[in-house]
């Protein structure tokens, strides 16, 4: 099968490739270079990257609005977007003969939108995972061809789940296209909107930790954040980013955001419920460290209290 791909962070990337191997990939459609890292260089997008490797032409408009002629020459049989980053007008999701299809990163409707690997660990949902979807004009509103659905363990960050979803959607697209290519009526089950919920986009000061919520949220959070932006807190006037905690059920009368255990081993941090384990630590300008390593260098005692910094 012919196929357009259109996606730009590395969670696309394992998608290209698997299509890549079995079917003849026409043309990838990409985000610009954009300047990234403390020197600003102009950087490719990782799947601009990945399809030169493979010998693929890329394309990267600032708009789709001037495509449409480009996108039917190349003749595509389907187009298939991840995280490509731009919306796509009707016009171009009915060129291609099968349509658009899209991987989103949730169990659809649930965590539509932006940041849906973020805000299922956030929340605190058991699972996660892959929905292959016929693509429409709303928000990830489209009839789904299948779900594949993966555990999200009380370890999992978002670099994690990313990992374990990037995979799963390489491998749900594979197979519906599989299905496509041998009954080209393949039905696709219509969401229900009733159930629907918007996994709206992260922002830095959304990691600021508030230590009056309860431990095992302060956790979730923590876990949702990591590799970015990463939940900080504040120790007389020095920012503290926390990279790993846990939740423990120790009870506490005492203040929020106080220390109420503190060792070489660990320091316990009272929350609105229970109390947070911290784990792993980083000031300004210092890499991260265990919390052994940290306390060797940076004085933390029982009494102390950690402050949401400004926002």
């Amino acid at each position: 099968m012919k196929i357009l791909f259109a996606g730009t962070p590395e969670f696309a990337v394992a998608p290209l490739k698997t299509l890549a191997a079995e079917h003849e990939i026409v043309g990838v459609f990409t985000q610009p270079d954009r300047k990234a890292g403390r020197g600003k260089k102009l950087t490719p997008p990782p799947v601009k990257i990945a399809a030169q490797e493979l010998g693929i032409s890329v394309f990267q408009p600032n708009t789709l609005k001037d495509q449409e002629d480009i996108i039917k020459n190349l003749a595509a049989d389907v187009m298939v977007v991840v995280a490509y980053g731009m919306l796509l007008p009707q016009s171009i999701l009915d060129i291609p003969r099968f349509g658009c299809l899209n991987i989103h990163a949730s169990i659809l409707p649930r965590w539509r939108g932006a940041a849906p690997i973020q805000r299922a660990i956030e929340a605190g949902d058991q699972e996660s995972g892959v929905s292959i979807m016929r693509m429409e004009l709303g928000l990830d509103t489209g009839p789904v061809y299948q779900v594949l659905k993966t555990p999200i363990l009380k370890t999992d960050t978002s670099l994690s789940m990313h990992d374990k979803l990037a995979k799963l959607g390489a491998q749900g697209i594979n197979e519906t296209i599989r299905q496509l290519e041998q009954n080209p009526k393949l039905s696709a089950q219509i969401q229900d909107n009733t159930l629907a919920n918007y996994a709206k986009k992260i922002s830095k000061d959304q990691a600021i930790i508030d230590w009056h919520m309860t431990a095992k949220e302060i956790d979730q959070r923590i876990r949702a954040f990591n590799p970015w932006p990463i939940c900080q807190t504040e120790h007389n006037g020095t920012r503290i980013r926390v990279w790993k905690a846990q939740a423990i059920n120790t009870q506490t009368n005492t203040k929020p955001g106080n220390i109420i255990a503190a060792n070489e081993h660990s320091i316990d941090i009272a929350c609105g419920s229970g109390a947070l384990r911290l784990e792993t630590l980083q000031r300004d300008n210092s890499k991260q460290l265990a919390i052994q390593e940290f306390c060797n260098g940076y004085q933390l005692n029982i009494g102390d209290h950690f402050s949401s910094p400004e926002k």
